[in-house]
């Protein structure tokens, strides 16, 4: 046990292999003579002048305790001294450390008892340090002769003790026996040969404390005044003052290197903040002269009475066109006479009013900015125009089933070659993130276009694990726990308000449904998958199952039509496999297996070749179909399931995870076979064990939260772009009341328009619309 110290000195003493530094040595036992003089300048024998009756702190500090255990008798202890009515008196005028001796000592005493207390309770988890064994080992070593002859102690006795004490310090031993054979020689004035050649003035000081006379033994004040002490005393003075010098030398070169580490971090800082300063003053001018380009090539299609491609032009290069223009919304972002003003004719105090009152620019400013950022310092080869995906949809239609975005290919039609090639070299950075941030502010709320009132009333539960359009966008079809495939007819349900609406067809299945798919070529074909591991493709038109695949073993997650081979079929498996499957042969033709449960499977919008799934080892695999043996690369970023993987276009991938996230792919910066570096990671909807569902379309990117909300983001911006809730009616008041065990299961784009389809764990479907 230690009171109030580090460490015990007697056990500091009995330390194996214990090396002897000389200064430190002589450093604890100067500490100790002044103790011993303090108290024999006040007239008190210490008696207790023992390795256990000291304890060292970490600094070789050395403090006076006394075990209980190990007192010795005698009148005229240290103890007894302070006791009595002389000490009362000296307590008052002695220096603060006779007053921590006597503190100390009365501390070991209360701290002995507790122990004894304790020991039958079962509190007392080792045993209390000196044990007793040691202290009576200790008290006949430190016995002098006079002592051992019956007389009393002295303070000639307590001047033995300093030399017993000298020769324990020079003279380590290995084990308990070696100790009590060296102890008992140094009785009788016998020093090991070691000491002698090694340190021969300690030997011979050590002897003379030893003396068996008290009166031919040195008083306190002798031993202070030696040279054996005075000399190292000074040495150990410098040292020490050569040791403090060194510490605050090192202090300050602590704080020079704390301070040029924040000046580097700092000037690394305002480094960075003037290259983005330089790169906002480049960018600003190269859309300057875009702007200029674009408004000169308009004028000029004007005067050749091209109005159509003037209009297109600016509906590309200058976000501030109105809302009718774009048709996605009604906020109004017009230039009185933008067709034909140039760029520096515009109001700037006008447009940038407009920024500050749009509330959600403001509120995700950092976001947007970091977004600018991360586009703009992408090498322009990795860059990708985004005219072409453009270019094959149509423009938006009255029905809503068009394009929401214009076509880019004829802003840069009217360009001669050489001028287009330098404004996309200067500019390839500017279309993907203007078409993002159009979008991004062009839109305000998801409006509930309908609701979906089953009559379902059998089914206990009615979650919608999978929703899907036909190819044109005209009917939808739902599946889930239920054991059913309902096909609703779209344009219906949202012209005609019912209570409850029936499906056009109901197909019924065996077992639990998780997924379905129709066949982007035959319109009435749809694909779905159960909870047994069985495939089925349905006629819905007949409502019959025209082709059923056993050939998983557990449950199927996922399936999927190519787009283009309509015959071409796949599926993921909790069984870890993925098996491509032709319907009309009825039979996989091709399997994927893995070390983990598959959980979605999807395939290219361009080819039949290449198929990404999830997994639940956390990873996306893209593979190239006709060398299955190996993915062509593997995507690693996520930490949990992986849910959910569709295509934003042929080489960009979004994956939905139990990890809270989205992220973006980019495949064609595939140097290597796996990518670990995501283009962005979408957080803003909570995830964290439920399939939730993931749509794409026109890049945006919906999918679901287990906060019972519809979530969109647009791929060009990590944060949400806008989302809805669901909230559940209370059947008696008709109020709306939030259920947190409620969560989005599944939602699906109406084609490439700004309408979608989304369900909830209850069976709740709803048709949304971005406005």
């Amino acid at each position: 046990m230690r009171w109030g110290g580090d460490v015990s000195l007697r056990h500091w003493l009995d330390k194996p292999e214990r090396p002897v530094e000389e200064f430190e040595c002589l450093h604890i036992f100067s500490q100790i003579v002044d103790i011993v003089n303090i108290a024999h300048s006040q007239g008190i024998v210490v008696n207790n002048v023992r390795p256990s009756c000291f304890y060292m702190s970490s600094f070789n500090h050395v403090s006076f305790i006394e075990s209980a255990s190990g007192s010795d008798s005698g009148s005229d202890t240290l103890e007894d001294g302070l006791n009595d009515n002389q000490g009362l008196e000296l307590r008052d005028s002695c220096s603060p450390l006779l007053l921590a001796i006597s503190q100390q000592q009365k501390s070991a005493e209360d701290n002995e008892e507790d122990n004894d207390r304790n020991v039958g309770e079962g509190d007392r988890k080792q045993p209390p340090f000196p044990m007793k064994e040691v202290l009576l080992m200790e008290t006949g070593w430190y016995t002098s002769p006079e002592e051992a002859a019956g007389s009393t102690s002295s303070i000639e006795s307590d001047i033995y003790r300093l030399g017993v004490l000298l020769f324990e310090l020079f003279c380590p031993v290995s084990s308990r026996e070696e100790k009590s054979r060296t102890m008992s020689s140094l009785r009788h004035r016998v020093l090991p040969p070691q000491l002698l050649l090694r340190w021969p003035k300690a030997a011979s000081f050590c002897l003379w404390l030893l003396h068996p006379e008290p009166s031919s033994r040195p008083s306190v004040s002798d031993v202070l005044q030696s040279e054996f002490l005075a000399e190292p005393k000074d040495k150990l003075e410098e040292r020490e003052a050569a040791i403090q010098l060194r510490e605050r030398i090192e202090e300050q070169d602590l704080l020079l290197e704390f301070l040029l580490l924040i000046q580097q971090r700092e000037q690394e800082a305002a480094d960075k903040l003037q290259n983005t300063v330089s790169l906002l003053c480049s960018d600003i001018e190269e859309v300057m002269k875009h702007q200029s380009v674009q408004g000169n090539n308009g004028n000029t299609a004007a005067e050749k009475g091209k109005e159509d491609l003037m209009t297109s032009e600016f509906l590309l290069m200058n976000p501030s066109q109105t809302d009718d223009c774009l048709g996605l919304g009604s906020r109004k972002r017009s230039r009185p006479g933008c067709q034909t003003q140039n760029a520096e004719e515009f109001d700037d105090n006008a447009q940038g009013s407009l920024l500050f009152k749009n509330s959600r620019l403001m509120k995700n400013i950092k976001k947007l900015e970091a977004a600018y950022l991360l586009t703009r310092c992408q090498p322009v080869a990795t860059i990708r125009p985004l005219g072409r995906s453009f270019s094959r949809h149509s423009p938006v239609s009255s029905d809503g089933r068009g394009s929401v975005v214009a076509s880019e290919r004829s802003s840069i039609s009217g360009l001669q070659p050489r001028a287009q090639h330098v404004v996309a070299r200067q500019t390839g950075w500017i279309s993907p993130f203007l078409e993002g941030l159009c979008k991004y502010l062009s839109l305000s709320k998801l409006k509930v276009k309908a609701d979906v009132k089953q009559g379902d009333l059998l089914n206990s539960s009615n979650l919608v694990c999978s929703l899907s359009f036909d190819r044109d966008g005209e009917f939808f079809a739902a599946a889930g726990v239920n054991k059913k495939i309902k096909v609703f007819e779209c344009d219906a349900i949202i012209n005609k308000n019912r209570d409850i609406q029936y499906p056009v067809v109901e197909m019924a299945s065996r077992s639990k449904l998780s997924s379905i798919c129709w066949n982007s070529y035959i319109k009435s074909q749809i694909a779905s998958s159960n909870f047994e591991g069985v495939v089925q493709v349905w006629d819905a038109s007949r409502g019959q199952v025209v082709t059923e695949m056993r050939e998983h073993e557990k449950r199927v997650w996922s399936i999927d039509f190519s787009s283009v081979d309509p015959t071409l079929l796949a599926s993921g498996s909790d069984d870890g496999s993925v098996k491509l499957w032709s319907i009309n042969q009825g039979v996989s033709i091709g399997t994927i297996k893995t070390k983990a449960n598959v959980c979605c499977v999807q395939f290219p919008l361009d080819s039949s070749r290449s198929l990404a799934f999830g997994s639940a080892d956390h990873r996306v695999y893209y593979y190239d179909l006709r060398n299955s043996r190996v993915p062509l690369c593997t995507l690693v970023g996520h930490s949990k399931t992986v849910s959910y993987v569709k295509f934003v276009d042929s080489t960009t991938i979004v994956s939905a995870s139990t990890d809270n996230t989205l992220k973006l792919w980019d495949l064609s910066a595939c140097a290597s076979r796996v990518i670990d570096a995501p283009l962005h990671s979408f957080t803003g909807h909570m995830n964290v064990k439920n399939f939730v569902g993931l749509s794409v379309a026109d890049g945006y990117i919906a999918t679901g939260s287990e906060t019972n909300e519809v979530v969109i983001y647009h791929k060009a911006f990590p944060m949400p772009a806008l989302s809805y809730k669901f909230n559940t009616t209370d059947p008696v008041s008709g109020h709306e009341m939030d259920d947190t065990s409620q969560f989005i299961s599944s939602v699906c784009w109406r084609g490439q328009s700004s309408t979608l389809v989304a369900a909830n764990s209850t069976g709740n479907i709803k048709i949304l619309e971005m406005v």
